[in-house]
C-alpha cells in the first residue's frame, strides 16, 4: 500500500553531479523528491576537474555558485606545450557571457560535497544513501522502485553485487515515483533494466591517472600554474591544475606498457618526478583507465529516462562529461517541473533527447578531436601538426577562433528540435542559450540577468513593458506560468520626469550598464518593440515583434501540450494551474 511517506513525485537514481543538479532544481520549485545512491559514502578522488560558465550559471539558478567558486582556479590559461617546454599556443577567453568565468578547475569531492551538503535546504529532498536500487516497474500513473540495503562498490573498487536483476530481493523496500530519472553512471542499471543499448565507440589507449596533493600547498606546483596538455610523442601527458595543493597527471600508455608495470609506485614515481619533486606531494591515487565515446539509444522509456553518463559517455580532453550531465538535469528540471504542475503535457519530455542528445553528440566529437590533437605519437605527424598549428593560431580570424576556445559547441539547438520557434537567420536567438548580462536593477544595484527575473518564464522587452502587447487570455496564461516581466533600457534611459511613467505594477526595469544586452539583441535581429520569450533553463522560445506574441502564446501553449495537460488534470486542478487558450491560427 502506498503512503504519503513512500510515493514521491521524482525519484533519482545516482548521487553524481547530474543527480545532485536536478535534484536541487526539483528541491527548489517545491517537489518531492527521493534520491537513490548505492555507495554509502562518496567517493575520495577526483574525477571531473572542470566547469566552464554556462554551468556555474546553472549552480547559480539555485543558489550554490558562489558556494561552488570559493574552490575554484578561475580563467585559468590551457596549452599546448612541446616536450622541450615550449608552448605550442594558449587556450585564453576572459570573456563572460553567462557571467561566470569560461575555465574553472576544481576538485571534485570538495564540489559534490558543497552540493549535497546544500540539500539539506529542501525539506522535500530525501536523500538515501548506500541503497541500491533492484528492480523497477511502470504503469501509465507512475513507477514502482525497490530497494535494498548495501555496503556499495568502493567506485568499482569492489565486484558489483548481483542485484539490479529485474527479480525480486528478499529485504528490499517499495516505493513509488510519477516520474524516475536514471543518473546513476556508465554502468547504469537503469539503463540496463530498460533493455537499452549504447552505441559508439570505447578507445583502446589506456590513460595512467595520478592525483597528488602537495604537503604545503604553497610549495610544489608554482611552476605548474596552467593546465597543460603535453603533446610528447614519446609520452603524451596531461598536466591539471586544481585548487588547494591539489593536482593531476594523466600518461597515456605505450605499445608493451601494462596496467601492472604503470601502476607500480616505482613507475608512478617516475613519471612524477619529469614534472614535480615528488617528495612534497602525497599521492592519492593511481588508476589506468580507458575511455569511452557512447550514446544509448533512446533516453526515455515511458516515465523513466536517462541523464549523464547513463545517456551519453564522452573523451574527458574537453571537459564535457560531468557539464553535460549538468546540462541533461536542467534541462529536465524545468520541463518535469511543469509536467508535474499540470502546466504541460507529459509529451513535453521527448524534448528533452531531441535537444540534448546533438549538442552531446557534438561535445563528443570535440573531445575525440582533441584526443586525436593530443595524443599523436607517429613522428612525422606531430611536426605537421605543430607547423599548420603555428600557422593556424597566427591568422587574424582562425586564430582568434581557436585561441578562444571558440571550436566548442555552443549551447545551441539544432533548428526545429527544440521547445520554441525556428531560427529564421543565421544568428536567431530562438534555441539558443540568452547571455548572462550584469544589469543595474530597480534598487540601483548591478545584479545578473538571472537573478533579477528569478527561475521560471520570462518575458523581456527592450524598453517596453512586454505585456503591452497582450490580450486578456494570453496574458492570463502567462500569469497562469508564473512569468516575469522584464524591460531592459538602455543606461540612463529610464523613464522619468512624470509621475505617469510610474513602473506599472508588476513589471521589473532595469538599465543596461555596459550595452552587452543590447548588442545581443541587435545582433539577433531585434529591434524596438520586440519581445524575447525566456525559457526557464534560459534559452529563447521566441524573439519577435511585440504584436506578434499573443500569436506565439499560442504557439507556446501547443508546444508546452497543454491541452495535454488539462485532459490529464485532477478536476480540482484544472481551474487552478491550467489556462487554456485558442488554437494558434
Amino acid at each position: 500500500m502506498n503512503t504519503a511517506a513512500n510515493t514521491f513525485d521524482v525519484a533519482i537514481v545516482g548521487l553524481g553531479p547530474t543527480g545532485l543538479t536536478l535534484a536541487h532544481g526539483l528541491g527548489q520549485r517545491g517537489h518531492r523528491v527521493l534520491v537513490l545512491e548505492r555507495e554509502p559514502r562518496f567517493y575520495g578522488n577526483a574525477r571531473a576537474v572542470y566547469t566552464d560558465g554556462e554551468c556555474l550559471r546553472i549552480f547559480q539558478s539555485f543558489g550554490m555558485a558562489e558556494t561552488l567558486a570559493a574552490d575554484m582556479l578561475q580563467d585559468a590559461p590551457v596549452q599546448m606545450m612541446l616536450p622541450d617546454g615550449s608552448v605550442l599556443f594558449q587556450l585564453k577567453n576572459t570573456h563572460r557571457p553567462h557571467g561566470w568565468p569560461a575555465n574553472n578547475f576544481f576538485y571534485q569531492p570538495l564540489l559534490e560535497t558543497a552540493l549535497a551538503e546544500g540539500l539539506a535546504r529542501y525539506p522535500n529532498v530525501t536523500v538515501l544513501r548506500g541503497r541500491e536500487l533492484t528492480r523497477f516497474e511502470q504503469d501509465g500513473g507512475g513507477v514502482d522502485l525497490f530497494h535494498i540495503a548495501t555496503a556499495g562498490t568502493g567506485y568499482g573498487k569492489a565486484a558489483q553485487p548481483a542485484v539490479a536483476t529485474g527479480e525480486p530481493v528478499p529485504g528490499e523496500v517499495h516505493l513509488r515515483a510519477r516520474w524516475m530519472v536514471g543518473a546513476d553512471g556508465g554502468r547504469s542499471s537503469v539503463r540496463t533494466q530498460l533493455g537499452i543499448g549504447m552505441t559508439g565507440k570505447s578507445f583502446p589507449n589506456p590513460w595512467l591517472v595520478v592525483d597528488i596533493k602537495a604537503k604545503d600547498p604553497a610549495d610544489g606546483l608554482h611552476h605548474l600554474p596552467y593546465f597543460n596538455f603535453i603533446c610528447d610523442p614519446t609520452c603524451p601527458t596531461v598536466s591539471c591544475v586544481q585548487p588547494n595543493g591539489h593536482h593531476r597527471f594523466e600518461f597515456m600508455l605505450m605499445p608493451g606498457q601494462t596496467r601492472e608495470h604503470m601502476e607500480h609506485p616505482d613507475t608512478v614515481r617516475h613519471y612524477l618526478s619529469k614534472h614535480v619533486n615528488v617528495d612534497k606531494f602525497h599521492i592519492l591515487r593511481t588508476l589506468v583507465y580507458t575511455f569511452n565515446a557512447l550514446m544509448a539509444e533512446r533516453w526515455r522509456e515511458g516515465r523513466v529516462l536517462l541523464a549523464g553518463d547513463a545517456a551519453h559517455m564522452t573523451p574527458q580532453f574537453i571537459g564535457q562529461g560531468m557539464n553535460a550531465g549538468v546540462r541533461d538535469a536542467y534541462n529536465l528540471a524545468w520541463k518535469l517541473d511543469a509536467v508535474l504542475r499540470g502546466q504541460a503535457g507529459e509529451a513535453l519530455l521527448n524534448s528533452y533527447e531531441s535537444e540534448r542528445r546533438p549538442h552531446a553528440a557534438a561535445m563528443t566529437r570535440e573531445g575525440i578531436r582533441m584526443k586525436d590533437f593530443v595524443s599523436m605519437v607517429n613522428p612525422v605527424g606531430t611536426l605537421l601538426r605543430n607547423a599548420l598549428t603555428r600557422v593556424v593560431v597566427r591568422l587574424p580570424k582562425l586564430g582568434t577562433f581557436v585561441r578562444q576556445g571558440d571550436f566548442i559547441p555552443k549551447p545551441s539547438y539544432s533548428n526545429g528540435r527544440y521547445v520554441g520557434l525556428r531560427r529564421r537567420r543565421r544568428a536567431g536567438a530562438e534555441g539558443r542559450l540568452m547571455p548572462q548580462p550584469l544589469l543595474r536593477g530597480p534598487d540601483g544595484r548591478r545584479r545578473l540577468l538571472d537573478e533579477l527575473i528569478g527561475p521560471g518564464f520570462a518575458l523581456i522587452g527592450a524598453g517596453t513593458d512586454p505585456r503591452s502587447a497582450l490580450d486578456d487570455e494570453t496574458r492570463a496564461l502567462w500569469q497562469s506560468m508564473g512569468a516575469t516581466f522584464v524591460s531592459v533600457h538602455p543606461f540612463g534611459g529610464l523613464p522619468q520626469g512624470s509621475v505617469t511613467h510610474a513602473v506599472p505594477a508588476g513589471l521589473i526595469e532595469a538599465e543596461d550598464p555596459d550595452g552587452s544586452f543590447h548588442t545581443w539583441w541587435r545582433r539577433s535581429g531585434a529591434g524596438k518593440g520586440f519581445v524575447a520569450v525566456v525559457r526557464p533553463d534560459r534559452f529563447v522560445f521566441a524573439l519577435v515583434p511585440g504584436q506578434q506574441l499573443a500569436q506565439v502564446t499560442r504557439e507556446f501553449a501547443r508546444q508546452m501540450h497543454r491541452d495535454q495537460a488539462l485532459a490529464q488534470a485532477p478536476v480540482s486542478q484544472t481551474a487552478t494551474s491550467i489556462h487554456t487558450l485558442p488554437q494558434a491560427a
